[in-house]
């Protein structure tokens, strides 16, 4: 990114923002009242059941990504596969939330690992991988900007991504969230149910970010070899708990008897047994993917850092010919 679209400020509403903004509105509007009336209607994208916070989420989330490239000079666009990644990770975590997909991944206990694996590690690992930052910041208005600038709000962002907090966060949440009662008690609960969800969605953008930092400290929040420890850290207790489940010998979540299994030819120890999989592998890989991601930035870094380091030789040298001293 450079100096020049670093520059770009924050801006007020335009023409573009007084057509999109109530467009948007209108078309969750027409698919939460189709969704709540003629449910039989909707197609295989539409909700299971509509949520109005996942919708603005994942659609400002794209308008304001795709103002912010209006707003950008072609030279300083991100490049097409960093684009690509953002609007992957998004749409992937609106698909789980937000279309018949979300009817099984509430009805079986490894679609339900699925769910997770997307909300919380894939999406955010691709939005991360993105680097939108800038750039969803040019396309937001700046009555918006402004909030996540102030004190308080950067000092809650600064305690949750010290390294050993965003971790212990990363697969603590995993845990808290598996943990029998509280599992059977948000799946049955809407709002707690909501909760469980977000907080998998914040915590995996937050960790990632932090991880998948491209830029040397300073201005990242912490070292490369820090993020790829962090890479690597949280993997081991998600192997753990993967591996309890996998050798569990009980029912350990009887919400998905209580609720029906779409997939009846699964017993509960099968579907336990291929979820505890899920929790394993899955994680596990977007780990090892995370660290060579780090120290790629990292050989990038240092290949920038050289070549900076040889053009100052190069003018140095230069200038003692030209004076002759």
């Amino acid at each position: 990114m450079t100096s020049r679209s670093l520059s770009l400020k924050p801006r007020g509403l335009d023409g573009t923002d007084l057509v999109g903004y109530p467009a948007i509105a209108a078309i969750g509007a027409g698919i939460a009242w189709l969704s709540a009336n003629y449910p039989s209607l909707m197609p295989v994208w539409g909700p299971y059941e509509f949520s109005w916070l996942v919708y603005l989420g994942a659609t400002l989330s794209l308008w304001w990504y795709a103002q912010g490239l209006m707003h950008t000079e072609t030279a300083d666009h991100p490049a097409l596969w960093r684009q690509a990644c953002f609007v992957i990770g998004v749409i992937g975590i609106y698909a789980v939330l937000q279309t018949r997909l979300e009817y099984l991944m509430t009805h079986m206990f490894f679609m339900n690992r699925i769910q997770h694996v997307v909300m919380h590690h894939l999406g955010p690992f691709l939005i991360a991988l993105a680097w939108p930052g800038e750039t969803l910041k040019r396309g937001m208005p700046d009555f918006l900007v402004k909030p996540l600038r102030a004190r308080p709000v950067t000092f809650v962002l600064d305690v949750l991504q010290q390294p050993i907090i965003a971790a212990v966060l990363f697969f603590g949440l995993v845990i808290f969230w598996l943990i029998p009662d509280i599992h059977f008690r948000a799946m049955i609960d809407p709002e707690l149910y909501a909760v469980m969800n977000w907080t998998m969605i914040l915590d995996g953008v937050l960790f990632w970010t932090l991880v998948l930092d491209p830029r040397p400290k300073p201005p990242a929040r912490i070292a490369p070899a820090l993020r790829a420890v962090s890479s690597i850290a949280v993997m081991f207790p998600q192997i753990v708990l993967g591996a309890t489940i996998a050798f569990w010998t009980g029912n350990l979540y009887p919400y998905y008897d209580l609720c029906g299994r779409i997939y009846p030819s699964i017993d509960a120890l099968t579907d336990q047994h291929i979820g505890a999989v899920v929790i394993w592998i899955p994680p596990a890989m977007m780990s090892i993917i995370g660290l060579l991601v780090v120290l790629n930035a990292m050989r990038r870094n240092e290949d920038a850092n050289r070549e900076a380091l040889d053009g100052k030789s190069s003018d140095a040298f230069s200038a003692t010919q030209w004076t002759g001293r």
